[in-house]
């Protein structure tokens, strides 16, 4: 994700370079070699980019990985607090995002936001990704938009901090939904002797449509595009989606729901991430499982 957000905020900005900064050396290296005459400058640390940006980006798998830069004391030292934009772009739990907004306020003086994204590798390389906002106030939030809007096609305010992450979480337990219901229904048709090509077309100018079916069609050979058809590598991982769900159900804990087909899908996905065949596959591999091969079970 972060690559193809990068390569498009380096591309479009004119207020001076972009400064990255990856704990993996080699995905700089590679941007540098794909991309030589973009405006942008290796940083050789998080603090570093502290130093330089006026609006800083953090995209990180887990909360925790957030809170080790934020509270970073080289990387607070560098924050100008009369100027900054604190951005994070990875999906947290709401409550977090929420404390470490609160936070970072009261020790820098910044404007923080959480913005977590849909779209997937395509929309971050393609920079039609879709940003969920939350922020201190919609007067801020102008300020960050157009930065937001060279990596994305549509930014949403969704009120305050937290608030982009309840829509993230609400977003992909029913992608994660929605996946696990395409794939049996393109294994069911296809076993009981429908070509699968056939098959998706007639789904996707149906009821059944969704962006599961139509651009991330999980049966291999439907679609050159998706992971399917790469025999599920890249993507977006079973580990990540089981991650977001687990937040999901996190969630759905803290204001007494209990979501029938989401707790489904989040057993599901807990056990592909566990799985070593499936954890680090793209998430639509559920097509691959046969409810006999793999116990279905709760690890939560």
């Amino acid at each position: 994700m972060g690559y193809g957000m990068a390569k498009n905020l380096a591309s479009k900005h004119t207020q001076g370079p972009v400064y990255i900064h990856d704990i993996n050396p080699a995905a700089i290296q590679r941007f540098q070699s794909e991309f030589p005459t973009l405006n942008f400058k290796p940083a050789q640390s998080p603090s570093e980019i502290a130093e330089r940006a006026a609006t800083i980006i953090t995209m990180l798998p887990e909360a925790n990985h957030v809170s080790t830069i934020w509270h970073d004391q080289a990387f607070l030292a560098g924050i100008d607090n009369n100027e900054t934009r604190l951005v994070d772009a990875s999906t947290i739990d709401a409550a977090t995002a929420r404390a470490m907004a609160t936070e970072m306020t009261t020790k820098t003086n910044s404007l923080v936001f959480d913005t977590p994204v849909s779209g997937g590798i395509l929309g971050a390389l393609n920079g039609t990704l879709t940003f969920m906002v939350g922020g201190p106030s919609r007067q801020a939030f102008e300020t960050l938009e157009p930065t937001l809007a060279m990596m994305g096609a549509k930014i949403i305010y969704c009120g305050p901090n937290g608030s982009g992450q309840i829509a993230k979480v609400c977003n992909n337990m029913l992608l994660a939904v929605e996946m696990v219901g395409v794939s049996e229904a393109m294994r069911l048709g296809t076993e009981l002797g429908m070509e699968p090509v056939l098959l998706a077309s007639i789904i996707n100018n149906s009821t059944g449509r969704c962006w599961s079916s139509d651009s991330y069609n999980p049966y291999p050979g439907v679609l050159a595009s998706a992971p399917a058809s790469r025999e599920y590598r890249g993507g977006f991982s079973n580990q990540l989606m089981a991650k977001d769900l687990r937040l999901a159900m996190k969630a759905a804990g803290s204001c007494g729901q209990q979501p029938v087909l989401g707790t489904k899908a989040s057993d599901i996905y807990q056990t592909l991430a566990s799985n070593d065949e499936f954890k680090s596959l793209d998430f639509s591999s559920v097509f691959k499982v046969k409810r006999k091969e793999i116990i279905i079970k709760k690890v939560y």
